[in-house]
């Protein structure tokens, strides 16, 4: 099955390129551990997902641009064709000549109205495009005003015009110390919104990856380009294909189909986290080795002291003893405690991933109590290497890994919101005082469902 992504705003716009970049860099590396006809198959799982192929030959990437301010975009679509490897449909943009003013209100109740009908009809274009569509794929930033409003419009669009498919928003969470100064508004609105249409949010937060950056890859100078990267090769090793206990030995058709019905077994949780070890140089990658049992163990330890990357793990954290009570995870001022998980999938890329030991990943302590272990975890794998990495893993979790962040916005929009402050610069494009007030609803009834796991 095909996936459709959807580039949204200036972010949404440069994580799509690097990760279409990512996707075709894995296919064309050299992967020697496996036979020709396993890399032919995952060669074509691939390309049936992300690109349909032109006469040219030149693979065309499944996607839809928007942007209300054309620079992005036609860098985007430039640097794309030279490189030789992929390109964009030149027909599968839309821009104009004015952004949004990181104006959330802007971009949902003006340009996303005044729009719809062109950019759906691309979107419709390309999905007549797929011999089989598996859902949409939006990447978004949550701060600005195009990525944020008329993202969250265009994805109301989408469960409108395509309610059986699967949609899964990629956002990015912004830096705490502050990108805009009604970030925080910007962001309890879009995620509010999203809530209602979207299956799941896979959420990347900024601070983390720059500390990615800084940590794990030694970057001195840290570029949007760096973070966009490391965000790229993550999606990657989540999207690229794989076999799963249900696809036996055939590649896995429906990457969106497996994903919600592994992670997403409630709507009231639709929170992904995501986390992928090892990350580090490549020149510092001929030296490395790696075991799974290593792997599995920090990954393991990632996930329950919820520590977002493998330098810093408090290794103290313990998973309770059933029957015993979990600390409240939302209360302030206590030392981190146990993350709790709803369901989670572990994917494995590498040699010997068949005869490696999950079984820590089916403790039922780690679990809610209204799930079994068996159906709370899965796991995907597959012989073939990822991107240089001889052994790679991945997690995907649906815990309460975003609990303190959410809180933290939801706690900082509700601080303006009762001085009033930035209010009118919304009002004036049709969003009221009472939407803020369901938006802030909606919300804290996310963090009260997640806190009480």
């Amino acid at each position: 099955m095909s996936l459709v992504t959807v580039q949204l705003g200036q972010c949404g716009n440069q994580i799509g390129h690097e990760v279409f970049n990512a996707i075709c860099s894995d296919i064309h590396g050299t992967h020697g551990l496996c036979s020709k006809k396993e890399n032919e198959s995952y060669h074509d799982a691939c390309k049936e997902r992300f690109f349909s192929e032109e006469e040219s030959e030149v693979p065309v990437a499944r996607a839809v641009l928007v942007d209300m301010e054309p620079k992005v975009i036609s860098q985007t679509l430039s640097i794309a064709a030279r490189s030789g490897y992929w390109k964009y449909d030149d027909g599968s943009h839309f821009c104009q000549k004015q952004g949004s003013g990181n104006n959330w209100a802007n971009g949902y109740s003006v340009h996303g109205p005044r729009h719809k009908e062109v950019i759906m009809n691309l979107v419709q274009k390309e999905a007549e495009k797929c011999d089989r569509l598996g859902g949409f794929f939006t990447i978004m930033s949550m701060a600005g005003g195009t990525g944020s409003g008329l993202g969250a419009f265009v994805t109301q669009c989408l469960r409108d015009a395509f309610p059986t498919s699967f949609i899964l928003n990629h956002v990015i969470w912004p830096y705490s110390t502050g990108e805009v100064i009604v970030q925080n508004y910007n962001s309890v609105l879009t995620l509010s919104h999203l809530y209602q249409s979207s299956d799941a949010l896979l959420v990347h937060e900024n601070d983390v990856i720059h500390k990615i950056c800084a940590q794990l890859m030694n970057i001195k100078q840290i570029s949007f380009r760096d973070v966009n990267q490391v965000i790229a090769h993550q999606l990657g090793s989540v999207f690229q294909p794989t076999y799963t206990a249900e696809s036996g030995l055939r590649y896995s058709r429906n990457p969106l189909g497996d994903l919600m019905e592994t992670l997403v077994p409630h709507p009231e949780f639709k929170m992904l986290g995501l986390r992928n070890i090892p990350q580090m140089p490549e020149n510092s990658l001929a030296y490395s080795t790696f075991s799974w049992p290593g792997l599995i163990k920090r990954l393991r330890q990632m996930l329950i002291a919820n520590a977002k990357m493998e330098e810093g793990i408090d290794w103290q954290v313990r998973p309770p003893r059933l029957g015993s009570s979990i600390p409240s995870t939302h209360s302030t001022n206590k030392p981190p405690h146990f993350n709790t998980s709803i369901a989670n999938l572990v994917i494995l890329r590498g040699k010997d991933t068949h005869s490696t030991d999950l079984g820590s990943f089916q403790d039922p302590s780690l679990y809610t109590s209204w799930l079994s272990p068996q159906d709370a975890f899965k796991a995907w794998k597959t012989p073939r290497a990822f991107n240089k990495y001889e052994k790679s893993a991945t997690l995907v979790s649906n815990s309460q890994f975003l609990l303190k962040p959410l809180d933290n916005v939801v706690g900082k929009a509700w601080n303006m919101f009762a001085s009033k402050a930035y209010i009118h610069q919304y009002t004036k494009f049709g969003i009221e005082e009472e939407d803020f007030l369901d938006s802030f609803t909606a919300l804290e009834q996310v963090i009260s469902s997640y806190t009480i796991l």
